[in-house]
């Protein structure tokens, strides 16, 4: 079911569920409203108004008060002096989201009728504008806390650990971080077997380096990357 609705001097095709920008409604957010002016249903009763559909009216929630995309006027007059004129504009709107459609009722409804601000006192209008920036303002505080908070917990987060550095070698060892492809990680796996200078590496033998490969679970490795060759060589100083 739709209903064809005028409010703001314009007219609007809505059906339950809508979300709706109209002309600035005199009312808060959070209240519910109800458009009297309907100038049609439709559904498997459709309905035509002459102009209003009598008893109809369809109901809305009054999300926020907002206001529309910015407008940019520009005036230049050439032949007065040049002169030139620029203004923005941005239409003050109201979110509204549409509830019941009422096709028979609505005029004995106790909902508050939506009525633009210009059918208002212009005290009224005042303090319903004072109420929106109120809120306005307690929503920016509240944003402002919630990053506050996040940047606090943020900063409570325990920094994460530095990749560790091999360790310097001990008295009388060798630095085997030299040997092309032995990193901090191998050089401690190493150590832990005792093994901490290039002479006990060029005395590896097949048998040693199948055994210190399976051990460790270097897979070919010291074959691979020549590791006994190096070690001879950097043990010569």
């Amino acid at each position: 079911m739709f209903a064809v609705i005028k409010t703001g001097g314009k007219q609007y095709k809505v059906q339950s569920g809508d979300m709706l920008r109209v002309e600035r409604l005199a009312a808060d957010a959070g209240e519910t409203v109800q458009f009297n002016e309907v100038l049609m249903l439709g559904g498997d009763s459709p309905k035509l108004g002459a102009p209003l559909v009598t008893g109809a009216g369809v109901q809305a929630e009054v999300v926020d008060q907002i206001k529309g995309e910015k407008v940019i006027h520009f005036v230049k007059r050439r032949r007065k002096h040049s002169s030139k004129r620029t203004k923005g504009h941005r239409q003050k709107l109201t979110l509204v989201k549409i509830g019941e459609i009422l096709s028979s009722g609505a005029d004995k409804s106790d909902v508050k009728a939506a009525i633009g601000t210009g059918s208002v006192s212009a005290a009224a209008v005042t303090a319903m504008e004072e109420r929106y920036a109120l809120n306005k303002s307690d929503q920016a505080e509240m944003a402002k806390r919630v990053k506050n908070n996040q940047a606090e917990e943020k900063s409570a987060k325990p920094a994460k650990a530095k990749k560790a550095k091999a360790a310097p070698a001990a008295e009388g060892s060798d630095d085997l971080s030299k040997i092309s492809g032995v990193g901090p990680v191998i050089v401690g796996k190493l150590n832990g077997e005792g093994i901490t200078t290039f002479a006990q590496i060029a005395a590896w033998t097949d048998a040693d380096v199948e055994a210190i490969e399976e051990k460790l679970s270097f897979k070919g490795r010291v074959g691979r990357e020549d590791w006994i060759a190096q070690a001879k060589e950097l043990a010569k100083g």
